[in-house]
């Protein structure tokens, strides 16, 4: 009999200490539930603060009994707990050591909720705040141009909210930026703005330019040209698009599949003047391409060649600038470009003129002649230009060299006070 009473009471100890250890766990939810009630209110701000703590001391309580460590919910909030621990610390090295046994603890509870997922809601809630404080951590590593460490930060952000657009445009920029010094991170780059691209994000057209830019940077001019022509498909009046395709289309060596391109739409849409301006852009870039090789090319012969192309080149680009002027006569980029290649053979001419020695006195008055008649060219788009944007330092730039050119010296000092009017440029 006397047996039988010790085992009872043994048996009623053992039950007393497991139901203490449980009640630990309950008091820790219960705690943590009240916290997030009272959390957004200034008047029980203090007291949720004072039931964290709370629940901290009793989660810690629970994750080290054998009963209830290894509970689904104790290590699910053991995390949520400490997640929001690492949200109201103010002191970074609590911050990142609470940080560590959250994400700890969140991993575990993954791994141990069941098929049914219990504590989803709770573990999100978690990660929520880890991402909101690995952002911040983020924002300050970017700043500080620390863009590896900023990298991996918004890479934890992007991991919790992978279909927000920003962690996907914070990743990548800061990959873009780490890959200056570290190439690897260009790949990591690439990734988070090409599922960028394919989203929503208001930026996007910026996103296709700088895509591309990190795809050269590379040596891909494949995926470079394929990204942003896309971009231009989807994004036709954005110029800063349309100037990057050409661009990429002459290192490329791809300008015949983009002339091609340009045509079709001419064809599809005659009437719009902008089509004509970039196949006007496309054909001066090209001259501009030749300019370059000349200058790097030894042989008369061969400078000769490239001469020819470069201004075969500039009359194609002069051709499609009319056009786009004859649709609309006051469209300030294509008077402004139609009067520069108007005005580039005529600066060739008169500079060439002047190379000529002094025996070859008809030979230089021909040729100046020549460069005047061809600086009259210009002059109508070159005034035109000035009088739509009076402000405008390239325009007024243009027109000073045209008056130089026909050696109107008291011209060219107006047009140069007013350059100096807009502040040096």
């Amino acid at each position: 009999m006397k047996i039988k009473l010790l085992m009872t009471g043994l048996m009623g100890l053992i039950s007393v200490a497991a139901f203490a250890q449980k009640g630990e766990l309950n008091n820790a939810k219960e705690k943590y539930d009240s916290y997030n009630v009272e959390r957004g209110n200034k008047l029980t701000k203090v007291q949720g603060l004072k039931d964290l703590a709370d629940a901290k001391t009793s989660i810690d309580k629970a994750s080290v009994n054998e009963k209830t460590a290894v509970l689904p919910l104790t290590v699910a909030l053991k995390g949520a707990i400490y997640s929001a621990e690492v949200v109201q610390d103010s002191i970074p090295a609590d911050k990142a050591t609470n940080f560590a046994v959250a994400d700890e603890a969140l991993k575990k509870a993954k791994s141990l909720d069941s098929a049914k997922q219990e504590n989803k809601a709770l573990i999100h809630d978690a990660y929520l705040n880890l991402a909101s404080y690995k952002f911040e951590e983020g924002r300050n590593e970017f700043q500080n141009k620390k863009f590896e460490d900023a990298y991996k930060s918004f890479d934890f952000y992007r991991q919790i909210a992978p279909d927000d657009t920003l962690a996907l445009y914070v990743t990548g920029l800061s990959a873009a930026n780490a890959g200056n010094t570290n190439p690897k991170y260009y790949s990591y780059a690439i990734d988070s703005y090409s599922k960028l691209i394919n989203t929503n994000y208001s930026g996007n057209q910026t996103i296709y330019f700088d895509l591309s830019t990190i795809y050269l940077s590379v040596k891909d001019t494949t995926n470079a040209l394929k990204t942003i022509g896309d971009g231009v498909n989807k994004y036709p009046t954005n110029n800063n698009l349309r100037r990057r395709e050409i661009e990429i289309g002459l290192m490329s060596g791809k300008i015949d599949v983009l002339l091609s391109k340009i045509q079709a739409a001419i064809a599809a849409d005659p009437k719009n003047k902008a089509l004509y301006y970039y196949m006007g852009l496309t054909y001066s870039q090209t001259a501009e391409a030749y300019g370059a090789q000349q200058r790097k090319t030894k042989l008369p012969a061969d400078k000769a060649a490239l001469e020819q192309k470069k201004l075969d080149a500039y009359h194609l680009a002069a051709d499609q600038y009319k056009k786009a002027v004859d649709i609309d006569p006051g469209y300030f980029e294509a008077n402004l470009n139609l009067g520069y290649v108007l005005l580039n053979p005529a600066i060739d001419e008169y500079n060439a003129a002047n190379q000529l020695p002094s025996s070859k006195q008809k030979e230089y008055e021909a040729a100046v002649a020549k460069s005047k008649a061809d600086f009259e060219l210009a002059r109508p788009y070159l005034e035109k230009a000035v009088s739509i944007n009076p402000k405008s330092y390239d325009a007024l730039n243009n027109l000073k060299t045209y008056y130089l050119g026909t050696q109107n010296t008291a011209k060219a000092n107006d047009t140069q006070k007013q350059i100096d009017a807009l502040g040096g440029k």
